[in-house]
């Protein structure tokens, strides 16, 4: 385990040089660097609400008007956020090894969309993303950028007021194709990540040969076991994060710290 020194820097950078194919599994951590809500620890409550109550099928069955206010929330505040320069550092990596002719992908346990619009093209979102949308009786899927989605859901937003009437089901964002009701398309609580993103997965993890694992807590299966995975294989685990993680005990490398100051030095192709 090394901390962020100089030599570690170009050590590290010596590691990157030499690798085929570099995967990255980014989580909530380099997110919240950019102002977006974890919904985790002190003040992770929406109303009244913790994520784990919303997030789920069981939820949504009970009142889909309530749970399509929270997305509803986290679709606007995220709109107000913008990438940072850890985002922004993994896209240009991204770039330079495509033009060297080796691999380079990031897995994101995020929903935020905030790795697209940095410029990742490589992306595997393993958990969705909170501007696709599913049909709950056709299963249609498709990205949805409107704002409100709905107009029921203008100004329904806050974190704060408990609205006290449902919005009616027939009012809720429908299906375009049978006008259905929609949902998130996100894997929420409770259901299984899709069978075609964990093929993905499977096969980036096959191809692998220089882990970097990004404010990720380390806790959430499948991705908290992947860094033993690396590690039982003898593949470096590189990790960046403010805090110890399950993943730390076992990292080549732990740099502590914000992803967005220590990506960049990571990264950079400067050899000072």
């Amino acid at each position: 385990m090394a901390s962020t020194t100089g030599a570690k820097i170009v050590e590290f950078r010596r590691l990157i040089a030499n690798a085929r194919s570099v995967l990255v599994l980014t989580g909530a951590g380099i997110s919240a660097e950019s102002g977006v809500p974890t919904f985790r620890g002190a003040g992770g409550l929406w109303r009244q609400y913790r994520a784990t109550d919303l997030a789920t099928p069981t939820a949504f069955s009970r009142s889909p008007s309530l749970v399509w206010e929270f997305y509803h929330y986290r679709r606007e505040i995220v709109r107000t956020k913008e990438p940072n320069k850890a985002h922004f550092a993994l896209a240009e990596a991204e770039k330079r090894f495509e033009k060297e002719g080796k691999r380079f992908h990031v897995i994101t346990q995020n929903v935020d969309g905030l790795h697209r619009r940095a410029g990742t093209k490589n992306l595997i979102e393993m958990h969705g993303n909170l501007f696709m949308v599913r049909c709950t009786s056709c299963s249609f899927i498709e990205e949805n950028n409107s704002s409100p989605i709905c107009e029921s859901l203008r100004n329904r937003e806050s974190s704060d007021v408990d609205n006290k009437d449902d919005i009616d089901e027939k009012d809720l964002p429908r299906c375009r194709k049978c006008h259905g009701l929609l949902r998130p398309h996100i894997v929420w609580f409770g259901e299984q990540i899709w069978s075609d993103v964990l093929q993905k997965i499977e096969k980036e993890i096959q191809l692998c040969d220089l882990f970097l694992v990004i404010g990720t807590s380390s806790v959430v299966y499948p991705a908290a076991g992947y860094a033993s995975v690396f590690a039982e294989r003898n593949i470096p685990v590189v990790e960046i994060n403010i805090e110890t993680t399950p993943s730390t005990s076992i990292a080549t490398y732990h740099f502590h710290g914000p992803a967005a100051q220590i990506l960049p030095q990571l990264l950079s192709t400067n050899s000072k």
